[in-house]
């Protein structure tokens, strides 16, 4: 079956980076688009950036632009996301998903068919 396993997450002060990674299988893995998304407790799951099957196109969301990068490597079946200059109100959940190539990139949840479990990251001011 389709796993996504997120990992990379911890505590960091204001300022600081961390990279997240999500490895998946149990897909054809360069057939899909993916994304990360983040959710704060109270909060709906917000969309932060997606990148297409080749990784030759991506979008992010207005908060994070310019700070965040998402990449991947289809050799190794993994999506990143560099966080920098991270800011106290970045602080969630952060899952990675996956959205068949065909279907172009998406930036609402319910267009993704996969989802990983997550990984908690935490920015403390």
């Amino acid at each position: 079956q389709v796993q996504l396993v997120e990992s990379g997450g911890g505590l960091v002060q204001a300022g600081g980076s961390l990279r997240l990674s999500c490895a998946a299988s149990g897909l054809t893995f360069s057939s899909y688009s993916m994304g990360w998304f983040r959710q704060s407790p109270g909060k709906e799951r917000e969309f932060v950036a997606v990148v297409s099957w080749s990784g030759g196109r991506t979008e992010y969301a207005d908060s994070v632009k310019g700070r965040f990068t998402i990449s991947r490597d289809n050799a190794k079946n993994t999506v990143y996301l560099q966080m920098n200059s991270l800011k106290p109100e970045d602080t969630a959940v952060y899952l990675c998903a996956s959205r068949y190539a065909l279907r172009g990139l998406g930036q609402k949840d319910d267009e993704y068919d996969y989802w990983g479990q997550g990984t908690q990251v935490t920015v403390s001011s």
